[in-house]
């Protein structure tokens, strides 16, 4: 089954109020796909929307080209985590497992997979409601896994975890895109999408604001600003302000420089004698790159109102 999810103009209201004003996009398969945005952007309606738990009032979800709800033995089709707590919490971790997988015709062997895959052995026999919230996102992630699935889609995947299991998230993310899978990651923690997602949706307001790499959209939030490391911070910002660069104090020895290529401020500093120990390209964070996109959008869309 190809590994693609598509989401083509879909619209959806509760009630007065719009949570998707068609919302378009393709998740393709090799990559991790950050899905970002503020509360109430549209995020986990669309994921909804794409399992078919709401339908769209227009628009078409698919999953390698056709509706979940057409799809036999889903869990071989498309794995989610939408909510951590959904569970019997009386059952232990392994009886949950093997109840997913005996729904959908899937071997026990699996489960046993499952658990060793997400590091849930010692656990396995321990009652579900008693875990963690780290803990019940392992567990949401290896039912995700039992059909082994071409399409990954998980919604918050780091709330709860500890650093350990960050890192563990990072890497299995990375591994599961780079086995030619499509993986859909709904975060708030931007920095941990930018060491883990290779593409980024942005969304606003029940659509699409910004579809791009993460690459692309750091390097157009950094622009031409340059760093600077001095000890001379004042003339520093007098000599490069003299020259026509817009120049901000972001440390005690360090300073943002903008309007003024990285050359022509070593040239500045070096003909008035001014120290300095650094001159690189500003590297916006992927955080800087999101607030810049959103801040702009509302600006935007408040002018045109």
């Amino acid at each position: 089954m190809e590994a693609t999810i598509e989401v083509v103009g879909v619209r959806k209201r509760f009630g007065g109020t719009t949570a998707l004003d068609g919302m378009s996009f393709t998740v393709t398969p090799g990559q991790v796909t950050g899905f970002v945005g503020p509360n109430g952007a549209g995020k986990s309606t669309t994921m909804r929307v794409i399992l078919d738990l709401d339908s769209a009032d227009a628009g078409h979800a698919h999953v390698g080209g056709r509706p979940y709800r057409e799809l036999r033995r889903p869990l071989e089709h498309v794995g989610s985590l939408l909510d951590a707590g959904a569970l019997q919490p009386s059952r232990s971790a392994r009886n949950h497992l093997r109840w997913l997988a005996h729904s959908q015709g899937l071997p026990a062997s699996r489960v046993e997979e499952v658990i060793h895959l997400t590091g849930i052995a010692s656990a396995a026999r321990r009652r579900a409601g008693g875990f963690s919230l780290g803990m019940r996102q392992r567990l949401g992630i290896a039912a995700a896994l039992l059909g082994d699935p071409p399409v990954l889609m998980l919604d918050e995947p780091f709330n709860g975890m500890d650093p350990e299991g960050i890192v563990w998230m990072r890497t299995f993310l990375r591994q599961k895109a780079a086995e030619g899978r499509a993986v859909l990651v709904s975060s708030h923690l931007m920095s941990e999408l930018q060491d883990t997602a290779d593409h980024l949706l942005v969304v606003g307001r029940g659509r699409v604001i910004a579809d791009t790499s993460v690459a692309a959209l750091i390097a157009a939030a950094s622009g031409d600003r340059v760093c600077l490391r001095t000890t001379a911070r004042t003339p520093a910002m007098t000599v490069l302000a003299a020259a026509g660069a817009t120049v901000a104090a972001t440390g005690a020895d360090s300073l943002t420089v903008s309007g003024l290529a990285a050359a022509g401020v070593v040239a500045a500093l070096n003909a008035n004698d001014v120290p300095f120990t650094e001159v690189s390209p500003h590297r916006a964070s992927l955080e800087e790159a999101y607030m810049e996109l959103t801040r702009e959008a509302v600006e935007f869309r408040a002018a045109g109102s």
